[in-house]
């Protein structure tokens, strides 16, 4: 079987066979499509023909990066409708580095498909918990990077980030004093509640950290779609937003029986974020449990370097510099760490990092300066054991770390595959590091003044 399939679909006159990855119906499809047969009249009644359904319909609009990403939305919209059974809910991110990358139009249709939806472009704190308070709704939040490129001074901004942040759990709740003339009453407001956000650039960390992330692009000149046109669009979505909710209903008294089982590597944070996923497809069947987990472990091993902190970047670039040593100057841990390709260190806030800038860094997680002696000669610097604990904890190495070298590590031994000279130090006469003499220095740092 080759080209494209077909599944069950919806149309203004109803079930109908369209294609899963372009949208369009026999005849009208981009790639010749695999064509199973007639579409049964129970089609919609299987779980699985529901959310291949719901897939085409969101990939016949919206070109989506990579193969995962459609069914990781149709599996976010379907988890909207069963979201009181579960312990968490995912945060959707939508994410570009432009304008007009399919963001709002993934909104526009989980508008359609999701769970009392209700889109905003802005809104208060204030209305956004009332009006989580006030009854079951999905939040869909366009244009959020305008709300927190306000910086951290502006009250507002971090009053919704944290009401975004704590809705991720279902027991969330924010106290708030309410009012009533000169009378003041301590009152706590429910803030559990599936959100979709969208924003050029980036969300805040604390939120990526509690979402799916998907990264969009802008479609090419060959990569057509429908167009979105609400008087037709609107009643395909409100058909299959009503074959949801029955769907949603028919199943809830099956969530948790047995709640799933999760890829391998998956836990604690990422968990929390794909076991309602995971779950939906469970109870769906079908391919979409194996559809799921494959997303997921996508999904996660992407999200790594979306939450990575300044601090556990600096901690996995220094295990690639220190390599097999035990204890580097601060000299020559800052020299590695410029030289490392595409690491933010070389152009740190417009200059190289410097030794204050990476005491600051590494201060809050313990490791002070000591004293290090290399030669005879002591200077400022960091010890392994200082550092091998935080590595385990913060940034252990990726699966196939063990079998393969560092960035640094290949780059070190493909200057010594070209039979670099060992230099020594024009100041103290020791053997020069690889790295320093890649970068044209003749005396180790300080001995300059020595020669």
């Amino acid at each position: 079987m080759t080209g494209h399939a077909y599944v069950a679909g919806l149309d203004a006159t109803g079930f109908v066979k369209i294609c899963q990855v372009c949208g369009q119906e026999p005849g009208n499809c981009i790639e010749p499509a695999y064509d199973p047969g007639p579409v049964p009249p129970d089609a919609m009644t299987d779980g699985a023909a529901l959310l291949d359904a719901v897939a085409a319909f969101l990939a016949s609009y919206v070109t989506f990066p990579g193969r995962h990403a459609a069914g990781a939305v149709t599996l976010w919209a379907a988890h909207t409708h069963l979201v009181s059974h579960f312990e968490s809910t995912p945060r959707l991110a939508l994410l570009s580095p432009e304008k007009q990358c399919g963001k709002t139009r993934v909104l526009e249709l989980l508008d359609l498909l999701c769970a009392g939806a209700e889109t905003l472009s802005d809104a208060s704190p204030a209305y956004l918990f009332r009006r989580i308070g006030a009854g079951p709704v999905t939040i869909l939040l366009d244009e959020a990077d305008a709300i927190w490129k306000r910086g951290k001074t502006d009250e507002t901004a971090e009053a919704l980030r944290s009401i975004v942040n704590a809705g991720h759990r279902r027991s969330a709740t924010v106290g708030r004093v309410e009012m009533n003339g000169s009378a003041a009453r301590l009152t706590r407001f429910p803030v559990y509640a599936p959100a979709a956000i969208a924003g050029i650039g980036s969300l805040p960390d604390t939120i990526l950290d509690r979402a799916v992330v998907l990264r969009m692009r802008r479609r090419a000149p060959d990569e057509p779609v429908r167009d979105y046109r609400e008087r037709t669009t609107r009643p395909e979505g409100d058909t299959l937003r009503d074959q949801l909710e029955k769907w949603a209903a028919d199943v809830a008294g099956r969530v948790g029986d047995p709640w799933p089982v999760m890829p391998p590597g998956v836990a604690d944070r990422p968990a929390d974020v794909w076991e309602p996923l995971i779950m939906v497809a469970d109870l769906a069947g079908g391919g979409w449990p194996q559809r799921a987990r494959e997303a997921c472990a996508a999904f996660v091993t992407g999200a790594r370097d979306d939450t990575a902190s300044v601090g556990t970047r600096l901690l996995d670039d220094l295990r690639d510099v220190f390599g097999d040593a035990d204890a580097l100057w601060t000299e020559t841990i800052l020299g590695r760490l410029h030289a490392l390709d595409e690491s933010p260190w070389a152009e740190w806030y417009g200059k190289p990092l410097n030794d204050r800038g990476l005491a600051k860094l590494i201060r809050p997680y313990g490791p002070r300066s000591r004293d290090v002696r290399h030669s005879g000669v002591v200077r400022k610097g960091y010890y392994r054991a200082d550092l091998a604990e935080l590595w385990r904890i913060y940034a252990p190495p990726s699966a196939t770390s063990a079998t393969s070298a560092t960035p640094l590590a290949s780059h070190v031994a493909a200057v010594a595959d070209v039979a670099l000279p060992r230099r020594a130090c024009t100041g103290c006469g020791e053997p020069l590091d690889p790295v320093w003499i890649e970068l044209g220095d003749t005396a180790h740092p300080g001995c300059e003044t020595r020669q």
